[in-house]
């Protein structure tokens, strides 16, 4: 007898913050630690991650972290659990392996349990086995698990394409995951990011002759904004160059780091002498690799648009390459980035329409895939809701019954009981964490709200001093206001802030005594009544009293 839960803390009815959890007899088992791109309507947030809290309560229960593949969507907020659950087991392949270390290293983590798995070599775990089967994807290596219990298998599906033609370290064995559904699964949990798009993803995913046209008609230097986990397209880019005499220069050293372990390891091919230093920037024929981070999407390239970087400025002559994937949280970054370059007269490629850098299973791949696992009960994974409707759809069409077909959202719970769905309406309490720059701290809602006040009304600063024995006014009120009007036109506005906020204090004075709570709330409250009436904004209102 065997008691499966399966839900996901993140990724469900989303594009990222990838983390689902597998319940075996009460033993947790975590696939992929992802974060999430925030988008520019949360004013500071540089990515979004999940709220660990369900693992950090029941931690002694974890049998481990297991990572599909190096891509920030899977294992960017890994280091953030590792930093409230130092001691947790993580599973990853070499090169996903070697990915983890250089970010741990980069965010000042250390991994003190790392265990390098290959794919199809069982994991045993005593009343369950895991194993780990190769799927092709834009990163070597990249594997789906499936952990095999007395009742059947949980299959989860990590991002994958079918094309025969990706060999090595991007293999499918195919035949490996049609011995699993002989077995018996009981469930596939399987990715729907494309199950909107008609056919196979093959071989729109082929952009060889994109990048042999941007390196044969681009006359000046190349500048490719890329991803630095997507190694693939970094191969492809090393192709397109072969014997073309151009020095490649790699700007910054995290994307440095990446490329250097990629090529020591083998899982990036180049020309002898291909990668060139600084001294090689102004060179006519330089190819210049520009990393998009995950922190802020597109900072390094606009720092070379507008002129502030170091070593690099953008010329009418260059060629700029969008090589990285588009994300709907960046896209209007990049519209508006797309825009300042054409301004500064260089050249823009970007990846043809019905082209893509992102492999991800389209209609095609997914019926084919559940017609090879054959599983009983079939639940869409990772992406919008309406992909993982269109998922379903695809699956009832290869004969999954409708009944058997699980949407989910994050934190609802899948029970499997001996082999059979149980129906139940247990919810795992799950949520955001907002990370802002390298602190690891959640910014909460509170604080992205002030945020959001400042950027659409502005502030306003009332600023007064008072007699420290008396409590009377010495100095004051001063008002300043930033990003909500414009002073010298609205002296009367001005002059009435400081009336009320001088009668508020006088008011909240008691001989020797000043309530200054009171009278910062008031002065908030009164004055923020007035001015939404006055001119129908509600801008941050900061009281200064000091006592002199």
């Amino acid at each position: 007898m065997s008691k499966i839960n399966v839900f996901s803390l993140g990724g469900l009815n989303e594009n990222g913050k990838n983390l689902y959890i597998v319940e075996v007899n009460d033993r947790i088992i975590v696939f992929d630690c992802g974060l999430k791109y925030a988008s520019e309507k949360m004013y500071g947030v540089d990515y979004v991650i999940p709220d660990f809290t369900y693992l950090e309560e029941n931690k002694d229960r974890i049998v481990g972290v297991f990572i599909s593949h190096a891509h920030y969507e899977n294992i960017g907020s890994l280091d953030d659990l590792i930093s409230k659950i130092p001691d947790i087991n993580v599973y990853a392949t070499n090169y996903a392996s070697k990915v983890l270390q250089i970010e741990a290293e980069m965010d000042g983590v250390t991994i003190k349990n790392l265990h390098v798995i290959k794919p199809h070599k069982k994991l045993d775990f005593g009343d369950f086995s895991i194993f780990p089967f190769s799927v092709t994807h834009s990163v070597p290596e990249t594997v789906g698990y499936s952990v095999n219990t007395k009742d059947g298998s949980i299959v989860y599906m990590a991002d994958f394409v079918i094309d025969s033609t990706m060999n090595g370290k991007y293999d499918m064995d195919l035949g490996k995951l049609a011995y699993i559904g002989k077995q018996g699964v009981t469930l596939l949990m399987c990715e729907s990011m494309f199950s909107e798009k008609e056919g196979f993803t093959s071989p729109s995913h082929k952009l060889d002759k994109y990048f042999n046209d941007v390196v044969a008609k681009s006359e000046g230097r190349i500048i490719f904004s890329l991803l630095p986990l997507h190694i693939l397209t970094m191969q492809n880019i090393f192709d397109a160059l072969k014997d073309s005499g151009r020095k490649v220069v790699i700007m910054g050293k995290h994307l440095q780091t990446i490329v250097k372990m990629a090529i020591t390891e083998g899982y990036l091919k180049a020309e002898n002498n291909i990668i060139g230093d600084l001294s090689n920037l102004k060179e006519d024929n330089a190819v210049i690799f520009v990393s998009n981070d995950r922190e802020a999407p597109y900072y390094n390239l606009s720092r070379i648009v507008n002129g502030y970087d170091k070593y690099v400025t953008l010329e009418s002559t260059d060629s700029v390459c969008f090589a990285d994937p588009s994300y709907d949280a960046i896209e209007l970054t990049a519209v508006k980035l797309k825009n300042e370059i054409a301004m500064k007269g260089a050249k823009i490629w970007d990846v043809p329409k019905g082209k893509s850098v992102r492999l991800h299973a389209s209609s095609q791949d997914l019926m084919l895939i559940v017609k090879l696992f054959n599983p009983k009960y079939y639940m869409p994974i990772k992406g919008e809701y309406r992909y993982q409707v269109r998922n379903a759809d695809l699956a009832t069409n290869v004969g999954v019954s409708p009944n058997n077909i699980l949407l989910k959202e994050n934190g609802d719970v899948v029970t499997i009981i001996d082999g059979e769905l149980k129906e139940n309406f247990n919810h795992i309490k799950v949520g955001d964490a907002l990370i802002d720059g390298k602190s690891s701290d959640d910014v909460g809602e509170l604080v992205l709200k002030d945020r959001e006040m400042l950027g659409n009304n502005g502030l306003i600063l009332i600023s007064t001093s008072v007699n420290k024995r008396t409590k009377e006014i010495i100095n004051g009120p001063e008002v300043l206001t930033r990003g909500f009007m414009y002073v010298k036109d609205n002296l009367d506005v001005i002059e009435e802030i400081k009336s009320r906020t001088k009668e508020i204090i006088k008011n909240n004075t008691h001989g020797k005594f000043a309530d200054y709570v009171k009278i910062r709330s008031d002065v908030r409250e009164d004055v923020g009544t007035y001015l939404y009436k006055k001119t129908e904004s509600k801008p941050v209102i900061l009281t200064v009293i000091q006592e002199l």
